[in-house]
């Protein structure tokens, strides 16, 4: 029977201390096991082990010395002009990511390895791969095709293996192993065979602030949808504990490995979380598999309002902005200031009166680039304009630049350019819809009159989380007001620069008195271009979550609204998304399949993958928690727990947790507790209590998503709500143990409550 192990927490690796570093000879063995598993000392176990970590350990040290060196000389030598400075900064950036990498971790890069079973050497999986002097392969990356047997292999299908061994590394060595045989007549006397019971006794082991290092526990069904082809929306539905947002988050660092279409230089990856709680829980996760180029941020981070934006006070409203598309509507209210003017004109000029046309006029508004934001395209008509009355006159009597200087000091001509197709601030459209109700009457006509009138309010920029959407259509079809004075900016930057340059060039050619005339080559327009050093201008700073993305990860996606939907779908053009999301934790119901709701918001490659076995919530509590969730979703994909924690869910008393708490902590040196409860209830009985006392969080239950605990007390959970909504939220917060839970209620219980 092959391990079960979990995605969550059973590696007690140190890493983020960096183990046994490279060169710190702490002791002449890799391995420290303790006394109860003396017989996993036995050298004929290990002795090939030791042999492999002294290798590594040889190759990192030379390794680091050579890359410090490398990145001292990079560092010691000139930028140089232009593009060899940015090469200079890509290499030393690359060099300093490779080195962090290499000191974060010691031995035990090595995750495990695997024995084929035609008799051929051990092959070891790593981190990242990494060789030795003479080009021998001493570690395989973990995403590598050789590396797949690794975790794919089961009984049903070994994948060619003989064997296969993983490590727990603590403090940088190895402080117990596994191995499984997947030949019957294998080991018989190998004191390290697993029989599944040491790996599921670990995965109730104590949590901490930060997702722990489960890199080497990935199981089969798991690491399948990690290495899944990224064409099309891959859905990676399952239940509290089954491994969703690690599968994600490995996903993540497998494509940019493995997938052209995926890697850096053609899009990259984004990964959405639903609050900043939980990306301060994973962000350690894909830096430690060697990926530092993951943007990762919630929805509200897409947008700069998103910070200070409120939740919408009034359901109707917000469900009424979630069903709308905000890209037609927004498109509908810029359109509004991209008219042509309805008549023409006789535009004065020093030399000759130029008439302009409705037609002309029309010309140039279509001049505009297809897709260029509204602002970027104001500045492609206006030239359109001034190229149509220039070429009224006649070059040789008026030199283009002299006539072009004189319409920009046209009064009448710019102040009807300036309304035909004004500078636009993408807020202050926004914030007309809500406010002007004739003005969002003609960009809406699919709107009824009490839903016009639903989406009024006073104050325009009260921005609210059902706003972000529109705000961001509007950011990407307006563009930044301020981008077209940048670049005007820049442009005349570089044209001084060049000007400058070229005075510089025309008095070494003067003062060149060599016979070959050397300086001469300088008037060549190359030269001359090359001269200026344009990455010195001034820019703006590039908006690194806007996109385009190669492929866009989702977590708690049963959340998202069609409206919120929009916004990732405009940041990846190629529709490559890994949708991780559980149906029956949808706080406002999910009826549709998967596809159903893809298929809506404009998805239409979508395949599902399931993961139905629960290693974090304890039998004991999924029994009380499933319930609660088939009540109101009788079709809901509850879990199977593969462990019990002889715990059984309590209950008692509000006036109890400060007890409760106090002696958890007593009892349990490590490990992190949450007290859950609503706004109205949990969180003004839990402040005072959790103020004060450490490793113990006070949480809503919207917030305690994606989050796991050793000790989970909830607070009123009746007080959470009715219906969907309320159902929901308690099955997110019981089912966010790892441990124990307990269940706290107003009213007196009639048995005391005694921690364990």
């Amino acid at each position: 029977m092959g391990v079960v192990s979990t995605v969550y927490g059973t590696d007690e690796s140190d890493s983020t201390s960096g183990g046994m570093g490279p060169g710190e000879d702490v002791t002449n063995s890799a391995f420290d096991l303790p006394a109860r598993l003396a017989a996993k000392s036995d050298p004929r176990l290990i002795a090939d082990d030791e042999r492999h970590f002294a290798a590594i350990q040889a190759s990192l040290d030379q390794t680091i010395a050579e890359l410090s060196a490398h990145l001292e000389a990079q560092l010691a030598a000139p930028g140089g002009p232009g593009q060899a400075a940015m090469d200079r900064d890509i290499e030393i950036h690359r060099v300093t990511a490779r080195l962090r990498s290499l000191r974060r971790y010691g031995l035990d890069l090595c995750l495990g390895r695997i024995v084929p079973d035609d008799g051929g050497e051990p092959v070891y999986i790593g981190r990242f791969g990494l060789t030795d002097s003479a080009g021998g392969r001493l570690l395989r990356d973990w995403r590598s095709p050789a590396a797949e047997p690794f975790f794919g292999a089961t009984h049903g299908d070994p994948m060619g293996l003989a064997s296969r061994r993983r490590y727990r590394w603590t403090h940088g060595r190895v402080s117990d192993y596994w191995d499984e045989v997947f030949d019957p007549d294998g080991f018989a006397d190998n004191a390290a065979l697993d029989d599944q019971s040491a790996f599921i006794a670990s995965l109730g082991s104590s949590r901490s602030p930060r997702m722990r290092d489960v890199l080497g526990t990935i199981q089969a069904d798991q690491d399948a949808i990690i290495r899944a082809g990224s064409r099309g929306a891959l859905v990676v539905d399952g239940g509290p504990g089954t491994g969703k947002t690690v599968v994600a988050l490995h996903r993540a660092a497998y494509l940019l490995y493995a997938d052209p279409h995926i890697a850096r230089g053609s899009g990259g990856v984004l990964f959405v979380g639903p609050h900043q709680a939980y990306l301060a829980y994973v962000d350690d996760v894909l830096p430690s598999l060697g990926e530092d180029s993951v943007q990762i941020c919630t929805l509200r981070d897409l947008v700069a309002e998103g910070a200070d934006a409120i939740t919408e006070a009034d359901p109707p409203v917000a469900a009424l902005k979630a069903s709308a598309d905000p890209v037609r509507l927004i498109d509908a209210a810029v359109r509004y200031y991209e008219q042509p003017p309805a008549t023409g004109m006789i535009v004065e000029t020093p030399w000759a009166d130029l008439p302009l046309s409705r037609a002309e006029w029309a010309e140039a508004f279509d001049a505009a680039d297809p897709g260029a934001p509204h602002n970027e395209a104001r500045d492609q008509v206006w030239e359109a304009l001034l190229d149509i009355l220039i070429d009224q006159l006649d070059d040789e009597e008026v030199p283009p630049h002299v006539a072009r200087r004189a319409l920009l000091q046209n009064e009448q001509l710019t102040g009807i350019f300036a309304r035909a197709w004004p500078l636009l601030d993408p807020a202050g459209v926004v914030g007309d819809l809500w406010t002007v109700p004739a003005y969002l009457r003609l960009c809406a006509p699919w709107l009824g009159a009490d839903e016009l009138r639903m989406l009024q309010r006073p104050d325009p920029r009260a921005w609210t989380v059902s706003d972000l959407p529109y705000l961001d259509a509007a950011r990407r079809r307006i563009g930044d007001p301020e981008a077209a004075r940048r670049t005007r900016q820049r442009d005349a930057a570089i044209a001084a620069s060049r000007e400058q340059m070229a005075q510089v060039v025309e008095h070494l050619i003067e003062s060149d008195d060599s016979e070959m005339q050397v300086m001469s080559m300088l008037r060549r327009p190359d030269a001359q271009n090359s001269l200026v050093d344009e990455s010195a201008l001034p820019s703006a700073d590039p908006d690194l979550r806007a996109g385009p993305f190669a492929q866009i990860v989702v977590d708690e996606a049963q959340e998202l609204t069609d409206a919120e939907w929009q916004m990732l779908l405009s940041r990846c053009p190629s529709r490559s998304f890994t949708i991780v999301g559980d149906r029956a934790q949808a706080r406002h119901g999910f009826r549709e399949t998967w596809e159903e709701r893809l298929g809506r918001v404009g998805l239409g490659q979508v395949t599902t993958a399931s993961l139905t076995i629960n290693y974090r919530t304890p039998e004991e509590v999924m029994v009380e928690a499933e319930p609660v969730i088939r009540s109101v979703l009788p079709d809901a994909n509850v879990p199977t727990s593969v462990r019990t924690s002889g715990v059984p869910v309590q209950h008692g008393a509000v006036a109890e947790l400060p007890s409760i708490l106090d002696a958890w902590l007593d009892e349990h040196p490590e490990g992190i507790a949450a007290v859950i409860g609503s706004v109205a209830a949990g969180v003004e009985v839990g402040v005072d209590v959790v103020r004060g006392r450490s490793r113990t969080r006070l949480l809503t239950p919207e917030l305690s998503k994606g989050l796991e605990f050793d000790l989970v007390v909830l607070i009123d959970p009746e007080s959470f709500g009715t219906g969907i909504e309320g159902a929901v939220d308690r099955y997110v917060a019981m089912t966010r143990a790892t441990q124990r839970l307990v269940i706290l209620t107003s009213s007196q219980v009639k048995e005391p409550l005694s921690v364990q």
